[in-house]
């Protein structure tokens, strides 16, 4: 045999698969000049070389060529199986596992027995419709799903059917995956369906009954079952941007300290933490180290963790959800999308529940110029033809009376629009004068009205007096907690957000001047900030509640009640 190599550097590896060493000693010497020889005697051991070593060529009989190729092919396939992340397997009529992959391998013996009995399950289903003449292309995939009971793990199976050259079903293959983690996902997103659902889900009636306290309580129920049974938390707050102040108040919240529920956070991305951000930017942010994040402002002890979330409607931000953990790593990319689905739905109920009203006012004086400046030109077009007929037809009494009737018509229309005009735009739905008469009990009662708007101060202070009760006015808190000091009062009437004291402490000044104080709150946004009426309410002096906008005939039931004087009829 002539031999022709080309020079090589000896690095190259050659396997060679021959047990007639002799008879072929003189290549083998010449080869081995050019390449690092490795002689081997059986495929077994060829393959056993191949798996762990990197030839750049074997050489072997023609005999044995094809067996290694298919050996080859067949080791690369069962390596291709070991690594893929599924268990495989094939399974006999009997149930018995014929071969399985190292994944298959793994698994317990609880979960090996459930992939028998529904291997032998398939296989018999698959036996008949064999037998009643259905071809292997249109046997169907068999799919089952089941539980391993001591570890709570979820698998899905599928098996397929694999048929001889005589249409005989000899053996399946099942195909199993655990898919606890998909499963588990599969359960939140229910449970924010569910959740979803119950937020948005409002009767009408019981709705309808109650104030905008009892409605906020309703939804802070709600969002905190919920909100527990979908992500690991111990803190939680909910806040909500004042449009007039640009703060991000606190609706609610669960394990808050004091000093927690009154940090002054805003509507910005600089120095106003996590939340800040996230409500100017809308995008979620997940802290996994607090301790070392710039933007992190430091309010509850020993947290590891935060996730904060924006509310939305539409596209329009109006806060944030933030849940903090005590626990190292506790939220991941899968609670982030749990907690934006469920921020949405939150920001939905607030919105069906009409608590958002910072805006209503403007919105409603807005209309009353528009409807004005629609119809004044109108109106006076009809007012001077219908003048000018009455003027053509002297002497036709009838028709002149029909006119005079649609004079008055617009003079009516006129001065109902005009009223609408000139109405208020803050505080009151109505500030027409009450219709309930007078009670000589409200007389000379002194009442304190704060409030840092000059409209409603004003408003508050002359329905009031028009009730023949004594007002003070104060503009902000440090002048209401002066007035409280100098003069004793009947009854306090006071908005919640206020300069230099909230609601609270006006609250808690006024009950330490005199213990039988009525004291009544009002809050324009629908909330409670700082939690004022919360606080207030449990030391159970609070008289009243009332949400902007009110009437005045609201207003004065709650005066009489509060200063305990009976309706006059």
């Amino acid at each position: 045999m002539e031999l022709c190599m080309v020079e090589s550097v000896k690095q190259d590896k050659l396997l060679v698969l021959s047990n007639q060493e002799g008879a072929c000693k003189e290549i083998f010497q010449t080869i081995g000049q050019h390449f690092d020889v490795t002689q081997v005697g059986s495929i077994v051991e060829a393959l056993r070389l191949l798996s762990r070593n990197d030839f750049t060529a074997v050489l072997s009989q023609a005999s044995d060529f094809l067996p290694l190729e298919k050996a080859i092919v067949s080791e690369q396939a069962i390596s291709i199986l070991n690594t893929i992340g599924e268990g495989v397997c094939l399974v006999g009529g009997d149930g018995i596992v014929l071969w399985e992959n190292e994944k298959m391998g793994a698994y317990t013996d609880l979960v090996k027995k459930e992939i028998s009995q529904r291997s032998c399950e398939a296989f018999d289903g698959f036996c008949r419709q064999v037998e009643s003449g259905v071809i292997e292309n249109d046997l169907r995939l068999r799919k089952y799903s089941f539980t391993e009971s001591k570890s709570e793990r979820y698998f899905e199976m599928t098996t397929t059917p694999m048929l001889d050259d005589q249409n005989k079903l000899v053996r399946v293959a099942s195909v199993v995956y655990e898919a606890t983690a998909s499963r588990k996902l599969q359960k939140r997103i229910d449970a924010i369906d569910k959740a979803g659902r119950e937020l948005v889900r409002l009767d009408t009636e019981s709705i309808g009954a109650l104030d905008v306290s009892k409605r906020i309580e309703l939804v802070q129920e709600k969002v905190v079952k919920y909100a527990r049974r979908l992500l690991n938390f111990q803190h939680f707050v909910v806040r909500i941007i004042n449009k007039k102040t640009n703060q991000l108040e606190v609706l609610f919240g669960v394990g808050l300290p004091d000093e927690a529920e009154k940090m002054e956070i805003f509507a910005n991305d600089q120095n106003n933490g996590i939340t800040g951000y996230v409500v100017t930017t809308g995008r979620s942010y997940i802290c996994n180290n607090p301790s070392q994040d710039a933007r992190y402002l430091a309010g509850l002890p020993d947290v590891q963790c935060t996730l904060t979330v924006p509310l939305r409607i539409h596209d329009k931000v109006i806060g944030a959800l933030n849940v903090e953990s005590i626990v190292t790593d506790a939220f991941g990319e899968e609670d982030r999308q749990v907690a934006e689905i469920f921020g949405r739905y939150i920001a939905i109920s607030l919105n069906i529940l009409d608590l958002l009203v910072t805006e209503r006012f403007h919105t409603a004086g807005q209309t009353a110029d528009n409807l004005c400046e629609g119809v004044s030109q109108p109106l006076d077009q009809i007012l001077m033809e219908t003048s000018q007929l009455k003027e053509d037809y002297i002497g036709h009494d009838d028709l002149r009376k029909r006119l005079d009737v649609i004079l008055e018509n617009v003079c009516k229309i006129r001065g109902a629009v005009r009223s609408v005009q000139d109405g208020p735009k803050g505080i009151l739905t109505s500030f027409a004068k009450s219709q309930t008469p007078l009670n000589p009990e409200l007389f000379d009662k002194r009442v304190l009205v704060v409030d840092d708007e000059a409209f409603i101060l004003d408003t508050v202070s002359e329905v009031v007096l028009k009730h023949g009760m004594l007002p003070d006015k104060a503009s902000d808190g440090k002048e209401a907690l002066l007035l409280l000091s100098q003069q004793k009062y009947d009854l306090v009437i006071s908005d919640i957000k206020m300069p230099y004291a909230d609601g609270y402490e006006i609250y808690s000044a006024a009950k330490e001047a005199d213990t039988d104080i009525a004291v009544i709150l009002m809050t324009g946004f629908g909330y409670d900030p700082n939690h004022s009426i919360v606080r207030c309410n449990k030391e159970a002096g609070l008289s009243a509640v009332l949400y902007k906008p009110f009437k005045v005939d609201q207003l004065m039931a709650e005066v009489r009640h509060a200063l305990g004087v009976q309706s006059k009829k």
